[in-house]
C-alpha cells in the first residue's frame, strides 16, 4: 500500500472524523500522493517544490507556496529534513481550527516526531501501515515554538531557510566546483538547480558574465537566492530545470546536479539535468559539472558531447567538463 493508504484507512474506518466545512490544507505532499480520500474542492496544496506544484495544479487542485487564510482540517506530510516538518507541523497548527494530520514514513523520520508531538499534546494511537504512521491531534499554539526562522545567516553571509539543500553550510561540492570554473566561461550563464546561490554568486565574480539565470524548483531555496545572488546580471527562475529553456542558447552550463529522489539514490536525475544542459547549449557552448566520484555521469557525457574530460576532483567528488554539445536527441 501508499502512503495514502494510511489516511484512507483513517477516515474509512471513522477514527479520523474530517470537519463537515472548512477547507483542507496539504503541506508538501509528493506528486503521486493519492489524496482522493479528500474532497479535492476543498483541498489547497501548500508546496514550493515546482514538479509537485505542477502535478497537483494539472490535477485541478488549488495550490500555493504558502498558506493563505484559516483551514478546517490540516495534512502535514512528513520531510526527509527534520527542521522542515517541524516547521510544517507549527504551520499548520498556527492556521487551522481542526485537526492537524501527520503522516510520514519511518525513513521520514515519523517515529522522533510522533513522539516529539505527545510531549506537547494529547495524540491518540496512531495508525501504522506500510512502513508508516498517521497520527493527529487538535490544533493549538503549543508548537508556536517550532516556527523556524524564514532565513537564518551561515558562513560567508549568505542566508538559508530551513529544509533547503545544504541549508547549514557551503556545500563541499559546489565549492568545489566553484573552486575550478576557469575565468572564461562565456557571456550568458545557465546554473541548473541553483540551490540557495553560491554556485550562482561565485559565477558572478566574473565581469565577463553578462547574463546568469539561476534555475530552482525549490521555492525556498530560490527566494533565499534571491538575498545571495543581488546581482542585476541575474534572472531567477522557480523552474523545474530538466523542463525550462531559455530565450536563447546559454554559452554554459554549471552544475551539482541532484540524485535522490527522496532518501532513494537515483543516478537517472543526475543523468537527465546532463540531458537538459546539453539541450540548452549553445554549439560551441561548454559544460562544468560536480559529482560523487561514484556516480556513473561519464557515459551519458559522451553520449550528449564530442569532448568530456575530468578536470580536478579529490577522493569524495570528480569536476567533469563536457563541450560540443550533440544535436537534440528528443
Amino acid at each position: 500500500m501508499s502512503e495514502t493508504s494510511r489516511l484512507s484507512l483513517a477516515v474509512g474506518n471513522g477514527e479520523l472524523p474530517l470537519p463537515e466545512a472548512g477547507r483542507i490544507a496539504v503541506f508538501g505532499p509528493a506528486a503521486g500522493m493519492d489524496l482522493s480520500t479528500l474532497p479535492q474542492a476543498l483541498c489547497h496544496i501548500i508546496t514550493g517544490f515546482r514538479p509537485d506544484y505542477d502535478h497537483f495544479a494539472s490535477l485541478g487542485f488549488a495550490c500555493a507556496t504558502a498558506p493563505e487564510g484559516r483551514y478546517g482540517a490540516s495534512l502535514v506530510c512528513a520531510a526527509r529534513a527534520k527542521p522542515l516538518s517541524f516547521a510544517r507541523i507549527a504551520e499548520a497548527a498556527a492556521v487551522t481550527d481542526g485537526p492537524v494530520i501527520v503522516d510520514g514514513l519511518k525513513t521520514d523520520g515519523i517515529e522522533s516526531l510522533l513522539k516529539a508531538c505527545r510531549k506537547r499534546t494529547e495524540v491518540p494511537a496512531p495508525l501504522s501501515k506500510s512502513h508508516g504512521k498517521l497520527f493527529w491531534f487538535p490544533a493549538s499554539d503549543t508548537f508556536s515554538d517550532w516556527v523556524q526562522d524564514e532565513m537564518h545567516e551561515i558562513e560567508g553571509g549568505f542566508v538559508t531557510s530551513p529544509g533547503v539543500f545544504s541549508a547549514d553550510a557551503v556545500d563541499p561540492a559546489s565549492r568545489l566546483l566553484a573552486d575550478h570554473l576557469p575565468e572564461k566561461l562565456g557571456a550568458r550563464v545557465a546554473d541548473l538547480g541553483a540551490g540557495w546561490g553560491y554556485l550562482s554568486a561565485r559565477v558572478l565574480k566574473r565581469e565577463s558574465v553578462a547574463h546568469l539565470d539561476l534555475v530552482e524548483a525549490d521555492h525556498a531555496a530560490l527566494t533565499c537566492a534571491r538575498r545571495n545572488v543581488p546581482d542585476s546580471r541575474a534572472a531567477f527562475h522557480w523552474e523545474d530545470a530538466l523542463r525550462w529553456r531559455p530565450a536563447t542558447q546559454v554559452d554554459c552550463v554549471v552544475m551539482n546536479p541532484p540524485f535522490h529522489t527522496g532518501r532513494k539514490g537515483d543516478p537517472d536525475l543526475g543523468r537527465s539535468f546532463i540531458r537538459a544542459g546539453a539541450d540548452i547549449l549553445a554549439p560551441s557552448g561548454q559544460l562544468w559539472l560536480v559529482a560523487n566520484r561514484h556516480l556513473p555521469y561519464e557515459a551519458e557525457l559522451a553520449a550528449a558531447f564530442g569532448e568530456v574530460s575530468e578536470a580536478g576532483g579529490d577522493a569524495r567528488f570528480k569536476i567533469l567538463h563536457a563541450t560540443r554539445p550533440s544535436r537534440k536527441r528528443r
